[in-house]
Order: structure tokens, then sequence, then C-alpha cells
């Protein structure tokens, strides 16, 4: 639901091609550290206009992606 965003704001964090970017991309083999990881959350609350604290790992997009949807869920 939210991987297209969270994908063009990882392809233009490391400027690698979006379309190489997949759910099971682990952001560690796109380049993003945990500094990275927060700037992408704060990207990310911009972009879908709610708060968004991780309060666990989150290893590849889709993980990120369905913690985000929980997030809202239970907004």
């Amino acid at each position: 639901m939210y991987f297209d965003a969270i994908a063009k704001i990882v392809a233009e964090r490391t400027g690698c091609d979006i379309n190489d970017i997949k759910p099971e991309s682990k952001f560690s083999d796109l380049g993003i550290d945990s500094l990275d990881t927060v700037e992408l959350l704060m990207s990310l609350e911009d972009e879908t206009g709610m708060e968004i604290e991780l309060d666990r790992k989150v290893e590849t997009i889709d993980d990120l992606d369905k913690f985000i949807q929980s997030k809202k869920a239970e907004a």
C-alpha cells in the first residue's frame, strides 16, 4: 500500500533506479543505514500525513510497508 512512496524516497536518497527496488529489497542492500532510516521515516511522515514511530526492526521495504499499514489501522 505504501510501497510506491517508500520506493520513491529510497530511490531519491540512494540514487538507485526505482525499478530495482522490490518489496523484498533489504535496506542494508540498498545502502540505507540507521541514520538514513530515521530520515526516510520523516519523509514518509510528510508523505502519509501520519506519525510513524518505529518500535521494531524492519529489514525490507515490505516490512516497513506492513509496519506503516498496521500503525494506520491502529489510528
